[in-house]
């Protein structure tokens, strides 16, 4: 696997800070919207459904919250009409920035990222200019046993690297990989056989610890002075902040020193 993106490290940990203050509500429920307006509201025969749901209620997103975002996606009830839509542009020293949003405003919402851009020495670029960088994908995170006996008192499969990566052949994985950052295991596979890894996983016994689509970076754009690194991250977090932004990938790299000096 290639170098680890600070920005996914940053925005990790934050991601977690702000699903327990409730700050992602509101995006959870945009994507459970949009998943059942698309594919119905059954869980078992929607599974970017299923997995909008799962990853609301692992951010604490309520039960009741979550079957009126259903409803309004199969149109049970009155709801603002969202689309999905994609920003794509250039931070500072020419990092790649890649953005999935939903609005029911496109002239609110580009003037906003556009806005962030200007605010943050970087510019909102043409469809196009960057997407062909972030590889549409899923990414699977499984805990190594020990972890997740800590934490759970369910009986966890026992396994090891070399006999998760064997099982895993079988779903015609991207790549497989052991994270030290995070300590888990990761699965990358493509956008068509993620339905299908996951649940073949299930089958043979693997707790999930996060099953998501994503896009990863081919290359990465290391940034060495700690002055451009500061205003990268300010803009990836103000652009992470705004309502109808789903998702922010970014090719952003720097070292930990660097990072170190970035205080915001």
């Amino acid at each position: 696997m290639s170098g680890h993106s600070k920005w996914a490290n940053i925005k990790h940990k934050k991601a977690k800070a702000d699903a327990a203050r409730g700050a992602n509500f509101a995006k959870f429920s945009r994507e459970i919207i949009i998943a059942a307006k698309i594919g119905g509201g059954d869980l078992n025969g929607n599974f970017r459904l299923r997995t909008a749901v799962e990853k609301a209620k692992a951010g604490g997103l309520p039960n009741d919250t979550i079957k009126r975002a259903i409803d309004k996606g199969c149109g049970n009830s009155q709801g603002d009409n969202y689309e999905e839509i994609t920003y794509e542009g250039y931070g500072a020293g020419g990092v790649a920035i890649f953005i999935e949003a939903a609005t029911d405003n496109r002239n609110r919402t580009a003037g906003d990222i556009r806005s962030y851009f200007t605010k943050f020495g970087g510019n909102l670029g043409e469809t196009g200019c960057v997407g062909w960088i972030f590889e549409p994908c899923a990414l699977i995170a499984i805990d190594k046993p020990q972890e997740a006996g800590k934490r759970s008192k369910e009986v966890v499969k026992m396994f090891d690297f070399e006999k998760l990566f064997e099982d895993c052949m079988e779903f015609d994985p991207m790549d497989v990989w052991e994270d030290e950052d995070e300590d888990d295991y990761k699965i990358k596979t493509s956008v068509e056989n993620f339905e299908a890894t996951v649940k073949g996983l299930e089958s043979l016994g693997y707790t999930l610890k996060s099953a998501d689509y994503t896009r990863i970076p081919s290359n990465s754009c290391e940034i060495t002075d700690s002055a451009i690194a500061k205003k990268i991250v300010l803009l990836l977090e103000k652009l992470d902040e705004h309502d109808d932004v789903q998702n922010v990938y970014s090719n952003f790299e720097a070292s930990d020193e660097v990072m170190a000096s970035v205080d915001v």
